[in-house]
């Protein structure tokens, strides 16, 4: 069960996972030590699942955000572990997610520019059977984080 003090570390270590545990015992109002402590402990209960650097895109020459919807005649375990395979292979899709509706999946896509999408594209249906992929442009990225809300954790 959290308290205030553990929601509170976790929004900053979002914030900034690179924060000192010094500066962050002072935030808190907790000793270095009592801090330290609870850091381990959301880290061993699986509240904290990895620590990242976030990399400026820009800088890193993949601007592009491109999504691609995806329909697929398939949904037997085993094309679902070869399509994890395949896109888990492929360092632009950032992200995947299965979805209800109209599409199977939706892929999160980083690209130095929209034409590389097709090299992209080309990877994918070469090595898995896909129904329908449609793609959207991103023009505007209007909130981006990987923050979560702390207040509902038990």
């Amino acid at each position: 069960m959290l308290d205030e003090r553990d929601r509170k570390i976790l929004e900053f270590l979002q914030a900034d996972a690179g924060i000192s545990v010094t500066e962050l015992a002072d935030r808190v109002a907790l000793s270095v030590s009592a801090c330290s402590r609870r850091i381990q402990r959301l880290e061993e209960s699986g509240h904290i699942a990895r620590r990242i650097v976030v990399l400026d895109r820009e800088k890193m020459g993949v601007p592009t955000t491109v999504y691609a919807m995806i329909k697929t005649a398939h949904h037997a375990d085993e094309w679902i572990e070869t399509f994890r395979k395949v896109i888990g292979d492929i360092p632009e899709i950032v992200e995947a997610h299965r979805l209800t509706g109209n599409y199977d999946y939706i892929l999160k896509i980083v690209l130095p520019r929209v034409e590389h999408y097709d090299v992209v594209y080309k990877q994918l249906v070469r090595r898995v059977e896909l129904f329908d992929v449609s793609a959207s442009i991103s023009m505007e990225e209007l909130k981006s984080g990987a923050s979560v809300p702390v207040s509902y954790a038990p």
